[in-house]
């Protein structure tokens, strides 16, 4: 299973993403994704252009469904030159391996990222503002500037997803763009 988190407004003090799952062979998936195109709209008015010109993100390609919206800290260039700030910043681009794990700190069963360079920790759980990302990756709708809304609604859904794929034998990624 390969989710795909595309960013799509880089602000001063957080950053909004979509977040969408990348569909294998035309398997129908079911859950809490919402194919409506007005669902997919964020309250994120101004949309960020590529950092660099050397290489735009990519789109989503057709076989990528929405499910929901992101919301990280501070998205920083660190490929020219951009320093972390522990628990302020967003994680670097690239593909991460994803697990559930059990999380002391929330009390429950949470993905976590792997192998995210220079970070650790990284989860995906619920929140509404840049303040409870410390670093992580929060999930919802965003309804509201610079915050997602009904969180563990989301969080609940992704999380069933992941279970599911690992259940079937599959291994879950997410490539953050």
């Amino acid at each position: 299973m390969e989710l795909v988190l595309k960013r799509i407004a880089k602000k001063n003090t957080y950053t909004i993403g979509q977040l969408f799952l990348r569909e294998n062979g035309g398997t129908e998936v079911r859950g809490c994704e919402n194919s409506s195109s007005q669902e997919s709209r964020t309250a994120e008015s101004n949309l960020v252009p590529p950092a660099s010109t050397e290489a735009a993100p990519r789109t989503p390609v057709p076989s990528d469904k929405y499910i929901c919206d992101t919301l990280e800290p501070t998205w920083r260039d660190y490929a020219h030159g951009g320093r972390k700030i522990k628990g302020c910043s967003a994680i670097p681009e690239g593909r991460y391996a994803v697990v559930i794990s059990y999380s002391p700190r929330f009390q429950q069963w949470l993905p976590i990222l792997l192998g995210v360079p220079n970070f650790s920790g990284i989860r995906i759980h619920a929140g509404n503002t840049a303040k409870d990302t410390e670093g992580c990756i929060l999930v919802g709708k965003n309804r509201e500037v610079g915050k997602v809304l009904d969180s563990r609604k989301w969080l609940n859904g992704i999380k069933h997803k992941i279970v599911a794929a690992k259940e079937r034998g599959e291994a879950v990624w997410i490539t953050v763009e």
